[in-house]
């Protein structure tokens, strides 16, 4: 691997010495230790399979997941460099996603910051407490675009577009990794799932995926991209089918873009057992064949299937694979031990967890992310921000005191929450107040989670009885009925969101819209907080209820951050990373479709359901702030620009009312003509800006080849056509603020 090819910080002359290394280690290395590092056994003690200590041995591993205990690291790798033959460290991995013992928003939120800045921040003490546990590697960031609402994964991407994706993504690898992956508070970080297994047929989790090349290289490939460039050190394989080929056995995505395209110098895993499951799928003959089919499409490792360790040294024996095709796979593994200095330091300081968790900067950053990633839908009449003078309020809804909730869904195996809930940060921010809390009826998924059943020590609780739910709803009415303001809760649980968690419906679980109705009906004033992983379909709040905060699954400190911005002390600046649908049956539903022969505002323009409208309930790009914000004065520097050069592209965005805040300038364009159609509209760019009252700021923008080519079906490559664009700048995806640009040859 060297600068050009990864991104990370290594000089041409340690890029040398690296690769004499790796060259002397394969050299001294027996066929099966070469092969054990192409495996990922599984620490925990579900995970099948030999146990992890015989495997580690014999020189059969080289990595170890689905484990989370310092001292166990030590153990395992005192076995691994001491006992092995060749003596060669382990990498232990795990999914910290959004936190590891500091838990920030979950990564759809984070999106919704439109600040690069939040999940560089987040995913760095992210990557520092991870390491202090011992800990070398995340299967983070997921860059999965999704534009289903109902597909449970959705909650770890930024959302449905690829140019926010792409940032995010970007920013997230600069977090975990830094500029330099031997520093000891840094972690190797894994661009997943490669790729398309946002577009699972239906929003099903791990259904078939079908997507064109153009869908791909335009839509779903960018963020991944933007990890490569931004220096990602592994990728992580989808479990789906692609267009008939496994993820796992796909040669075109492993080896044609991947490598040999983009040049990416890391290594590939599978997800979990995937390589075994091309046999289930119906691709490979049995697990020899999948192990064969693995190897040839350019997967490095395998996730605890074990077909790797099973069967390549028949491949070997049968002729079907060289030595040095394994050797291929093994190189930039071992590349990236000896760059983290693994040989050198291979254990973790047992004591040392305990300390970096107890830094309080930790939680104020937390806060602060949550703060930035928080949306106000709605707020008619200025209901919100609340006075801290209120006496009697009522805190209502199954979530609001719910911890799970708040942190939110991918916890690190056996994490421990403490996490500040909505009610207690109420409480804490009206000290003299009377805050009461009723949670009224539960709510749960209709079919558990297998997650469920891994959850050691956890026993599912037994549903409520009717009479039981219909209790604790009556309760709740008693309990808003005699406060002065209402604060409802209501969202989704942790589980009903992330892996395994698609749904056929995006409205409110429960009783939760019959609660929200009930307490409305009572004449208070109330305020909706949504806590939740994926858009949901609050039709009736959005007509009814004046105030409507998106606070997603917000982390360790949400609870305080959104009682900041209930009361004023932060004002909402966050905006929709994800179109909200009105109905789950609408999805996918996104704002960069192509125009039609009967577009929207024709005379023949239907609305294509004729039981509703299929527009969004909130657009992309959408949210409100205690302040008003006006854009004027767009300006492109040259109407008319060559292929291959670049404008720039300018407004003015003035802070038009009373009190400090935050916008989102946003541009869009749309190629009104050429190769191929394009997109209605396209975001190329966006800056979040913080303005006082009456201040005005100028933003530019660059549009440039890179923002106007695209992969065109027609052409089967990358171009630039000269055509005619369209370009809007405002505050979602509806800017109405317009300027031409003329593209000529």
């Amino acid at each position: 691997m060297n600068k050009k090819r990864t991104g990370m910080k290594m000089s041409i002359s340690s890029d040398k010495e690296v690769a004499k290394r790796v060259k002397a280690l394969l050299k001294k290395m027996s066929l099966e230790e070469k092969i054990g590092q192409l495996n990922q056994v599984g620490g925990a003690d579900f995970a099948p399979g030999p146990k992890a200590e015989d495997q580690i041995r014999k020189g059969g591993a080289g990595s170890v997941l689905w484990l989370n205990d310092t001292k166990r690291f030590n153990e395992l790798q005192k076995i691994a460099v001491e006992e092995s033959p060749s003596g060669i460290p382990l990498l232990f991995a795990l999914d910290v996603i959004h936190g590891y013992h500091t838990i920030f928003p979950v990564p759809l939120a984070m999106a919704s910051s439109w600040d690069p800045n939040v999940p560089e921040k987040s995913q760095t003490v992210a990557a520092k407490e991870a390491r202090a546990a011992g800990l070398h590697w995340t299967f983070g960031p997921m860059l999965d675009i999704c534009r289903d609402a109902r597909w449970g994964r959705i909650v770890e991407g930024a959302g449905e577009d690829p140019y926010l994706g792409a940032a995010m993504a970007a920013a997230q690898v600069r977090g975990f990794q830094g500029n330099d992956i031997s520093n000891p508070e840094r972690m190797l970080a894994c661009a997943k799932h490669f790729a398309g297994y946002g577009y699972s047929d239906g929003g099903r989790d791990y259904d078939p995926v079908y997507l064109s090349e153009t869908q791909l290289r335009n839509i779903v490939l960018p963020p991944f991209k933007a990890a490569v460039k931004a220096g990602v050190a592994t990728f992580m394989s989808a479990y789906m089918d692609l267009n008939d080929v496994p993820a796992s056995g796909n040669r075109w995505l492993l080896r044609q873009v991947l490598r040999k395209e983009w040049g990416f110098g890391g290594f590939v895993v599978s997800d979990a057992f995937a390589v075994a499951n091309m046999v289930i799928q119906g691709h490979a003959r049995d697990r020899l064949d999948a192990a064969l089919r693995g190897i040839k499409a350019g997967l490095n490792m395998d996730m605890s299937s074990y077909t790797y360790t099973e069967g390549m040294v028949k491949l070997v024996k049968n002729g079907l694979l060289k030595v040095s095709e394994i050797e291929e796979l093994v190189r930039p593994i071992l590349a990236l031990k000896i760059k983290m200095g693994l040989f050198e330091n291979p254990y973790v300081d047992e004591g040392l967890l305990e300390k970096v968790i107890a830094l309080p900067e930790h939680r104020q950053i937390s806060r602060w992310s949550a703060q930035r990633s928080m949306v106000l839908l709605r707020n008619e009449g200025g209901l919100l921000p609340l006075s801290k003078d209120l006496k009697n309020v009522a805190v209502i809804g199954p979530l609001a005191d719910s911890m799970e909730a708040t942190e939110g869904s991918w916890m690190v195996f056996g994490h421990k929450p403490a996490v500040v809930t909505v009610l207690q940060g109420i409480r804490a921010k009206l000290p003299g107040a009377q805050v009461t809390y009723s949670p009224g009826p539960e709510i749960r998924r209709d079919i558990p989670s297998w997650f469920e059943s891994m959850m050691a020590g956890e026993v599912r609780k037994p549903a409520q009885s009717p009479e039981e739910a219909e209790a604790a709803f009556q309760a709740a009415l008693e309990t808003a009925r005699a406060a002065d303001q209402v604060i409802m809760v209501l969202g989704e649980t942790d589980l009903m969101a992330g892996e395994a968690a698609s749904r056929a419906s995006l409205d409110l679980p429960g009783r939760q819209e019959e609660l929200l109705k009930a307490v409305a009906a009572l004449g208070k004033p109330v305020v909706l907080v949504l806590l939740n992983g994926r858009p949901l379909s609050v039709n009736w709040a959005a007509e009814h209820i004046p105030a409507i905060l998106e606070a997603w699954e917000p982390g360790t400190e949400g609870g305080h951050a959104v009682a900041d911005i209930l009361f004023g002390d932060v004002n909402p600046g966050g905006k929709l990373p994800v179109s909200f649908p009105r109905k789950g049956s609408h999805a996918p539903l996104y704002y960069a479709r192509n125009l039609t022969h009967s577009p929207e505002g024709s005379p023949m323009y239907n609305p294509r359901y004729w039981d509703g409208l299929p527009v969004p309930l909130y657009p992309f790009g959408y949210g409100l702030s205690y302040t008003t914000f006006e854009f004027s004065n767009l300006k492109v520097s040259k109407s008319k620009v060559k292929v291959g050069k670049s404008v720039t592209v300018s407004v003015d965005v003035t802070n038009t009312g009373k009190v400090t805040g935050d916008e989102v300038a946003q541009l869009y364009i749309h190629q009104k003509w050429g190769t191929d159609t394009r997109p209605m509209r396209e975001l190329k760019g966006f800056e979040r800006i913080t303005l006082q009252p009456r201040e005005t700021k100028k933003v530019t923008f660059r549009l440039g080849p890179d923002e106007l080519q695209y992969w065109s079906t027609n052409a089967g490559k990358w171009i630039q056509d000269a055509t005619e664009f369209d370009i809007w700048v405002g505050a979602d995806s509806t800017a109405t603020l317009h300027a031409d640009l003329k593209v000529v040859n």
